[in-house]
């Protein structure tokens, strides 16, 4: 109980970070939301790893984050574009100890400084509480057709302050 963690640092996704956020992934749709999905559902969601390229190219397209406790990667997120949270997963062994709020964080002010106003997330069911607990407001639910399964989610926004200096160039 007197233990104290070490603190997650964030560095940005490299390529051959793939196979470990596969990992990331896979763990933390199968074992942290069975209370809001059935079997079918999570295999279906965790299926979206089993081409690493694929997965690697869709992590590389966007600002993907990872967070690291004691240089080992726990979590990562990712921003689509300038003003949306496409991906926020950490490993089960990590959850709890603020690695989640630490990537959204580090996003929020990335966006900002990149001139968004706001920024959305279809959160699923189980992430509906953190993200409502960071000031995220519920727009519409979806349901999202993956692999044969119907996953639903809901999709969030939170209006952001501007990180950016006034008058800076881009």
């Amino acid at each position: 109980m007197g233990r104290t963690l070490p603190k997650p640092g964030l560095r940005p996704f490299l390529q051959e970070d793939t196979p470990v956020l596969a990992s990331i992934f896979a763990a933390a749709v199968e074992q942290l939301t069975g209370d809001d999905y059935h079997e079918t559902q999570q295999k279906a969601w965790a299926s979206v790893v089993d081409d690493e390229d694929e997965f690697g190219n869709r992590l590389a397209s966007q600002l993907t984050l990872i967070a690291t406790l004691q240089n080992s990667p726990v979590g990562f997120a990712s921003l689509k574009g300038t003003d949306h949270i496409d991906m926020l997963y950490v490993h089960p062994a990590a959850a709890g100890q603020g690695v989640a709020s630490m990537l959204v964080e580090a996003l929020e002010k990335l966006a900002g400084g990149r001139g968004a106003k706001s920024l959305s997330v279809d959160a699923s069911d189980n992430a509906l509480e953190f993200f409502s607990k960071r000031g995220y407001v519920a727009n519409q639910r979806n349901t999202v057709s993956l692999n044969g399964e119907w996953l639903a989610n809901t999709t969030m926004q939170k209006a952001i302050a501007d990180g950016a200096s006034p008058g800076g160039s881009s």
